[in-house]
């Protein structure tokens, strides 16, 4: 895995530990590639920052909220599963009968499979199928599948539910403002950090 990660930056010039390398999920440093079940011709995916890139933002003038400010926001965002466009979600459809299991504090590999169990703000089931290969995810109902761009992804926000935080709410930003958002509800919390890691590099996430 070191190897592929130091030849990957002779190409790109993203520095090996600034690397996320996806196939078929986030592949693990520990791991070898024939492990991976890497073959010859197997395509993958490569997130990270060019070293001139981190550079540049480095130089930037660095802004930051007083702690004044930083208290006022705190206090003042109400967590999401209380929100009432999200509460009346939680309340009305509950828990789906066909959820996977959650397991908070812990990081699992985005599965190869869809992920599935969950529902939108329309109670609808959601399934999440990641295509690293295309630099896609797609988010698919029994009416249809819509096949999104990573790129087209500007921001992923995730809170756990309260009482149930194995579980998340997530909202994937599709457009300018939150306004915009997907929801998505009942994603297992263990995968949360692998959606988030696949997408680094292409949008900001909380």
């Amino acid at each position: 895995m070191r190897s592929l990660k130091e030849h990957v930056e002779l190409l790109t010039d993203v520095e090996v530990c600034n690397q996320k390398i996806m196939f078929k999920g986030l592949m693990k440093d520990d791991v070898s590639l024939r492990d991976h079940k890497l073959v010859n011709g197997s395509k993958v995916m490569v997130v990270g920052s060019k070293r001139t890139e981190i550079e540049s933002i480095s130089r930037l003038p660095s802004k930051s909220l007083k702690d004044s400010d930083k208290s006022k926001v705190t206090s003042n965002r109400e967590p999401l599963c209380k929100q009432k466009q999200h509460k009346a979600v939680l309340d009305k459809y509950g828990k789906p009968e066909d959820a996977l299991p959650g397991a908070k504090h812990q990081h699992e590999a985005l599965p190869s499979v869809p992920l599935s169990g969950m529902y939108n703000k329309a109670g609808a089931k959601v399934r999440l199928t990641f295509k690293s290969e295309l630099n896609q995810v797609w988010v698919g109902t029994k009416e249809r599948t819509e096949k999104i761009s990573l790129s087209s992804i500007k921001a992923v926000v995730s809170e756990p539910i309260q009482g149930q935080d194995h579980y998340h709410i997530m909202g994937l930003q599709l457009g300018p403002t939150e306004a915009s958002c997907y929801w998505i509800y009942w994603v297992p919390a263990q995968y949360v950090e692998s959606i988030k890691e696949m997408l680094r590099g292409n949008c900001m996430y909380s």
